[in-house]
């Protein structure tokens, strides 16, 4: 199973998210916002994070444009989730794996299994 970081500023989507993943057998980490991802990522390396677009201090786009740019961090898997159309949130963004919110659990573990598809 993957490692999976969640970066959501609201405490109860990151646990649940947290909750569904665990119980599929996968390692969770979160963080409260793209600067602290940032932080997390100097001690931990993700196969997968999952990025809240909208974000208090550095929001999900800044943190999609910081890993996707960064020649050290641009091989982990990007996926984002909103409660705004997947139109607004991956425009500019191109076309990556989205989760929309409110989401069922299955929802959660399709837009992981598509985001993971394909890793070696």
């Amino acid at each position: 199973m993957a490692v999976v970081l969640v970066v959501d500023d609201e405490f109860g989507i990151a646990e649940l998210i947290q909750a569904i993943l665990e119980d599929e057998g996968h390692r969770v980490l979160t963080a409260i916002h793209g600067r602290a991802a940032l932080a997390r990522l100097s001690q931990d390396e993700p196969e997968l994070i999952l990025i809240d677009f909208m974000m208090p201090v550095m929001d999900g786009a800044a943190l999609f444009r910081t890993i996707a740019n960064d020649p050290k961090l641009k091989h982990i898997r990007l996926a984002m989730m909103s409660s705004l159309p997947r139109e607004t949130v991956l425009k500019g963004l191109g076309d990556v794996p989205f989760l929309r919110k409110p989401f069922r659990y299955k929802d959660v573990l399709a837009v992981v299994e598509e985001a993971l598809d394909g890793r070696k």
